[in-house]
């Protein structure tokens, strides 16, 4: 997913495809993917269950803001800025789409 440079409104479509890229970078790091489970107590057997629940994108997207570190490698990886992943947060959890 491509940053623009101006604010807009995401969409939550974008804000889903942002937080499926953030879960597939959590689940390709083993200890990334141990605290996101730890963090929403979720079990590595539950796991593909939890995902279709809603909610479920936003803690993807929570457990990014949670650690800048974390926040800006995936940011810097992926070619957003952390102002994406808060949008896309937002509009995951709001079920609206948010501006800056």
């Amino acid at each position: 997913m491509q940053s623009n440079t101006q604010a807009r409104a995401m969409t939550r479509t974008e804000a889903e495809q942002l937080a499926l890229t953030a879960l597939g970078h959590i689940a390709a790091d083993p200890d990334l993917l141990g605290r996101f489970l730890a963090d929403t107590g979720i079990g590595p057997e539950t796991l593909r269950q939890a995902a279709s629940e809603p909610g479920f994108l936003a803690a993807v997207t929570g457990h990014l803001m949670a650690n800048d570190a974390v926040m800006l490698a995936f940011a810097a990886n992926h070619g957003v800025t952390p102002e994406d992943i808060v949008r896309a947060h937002a509009a995951l959890s709001s079920g609206e789409p948010v501006d800056d």
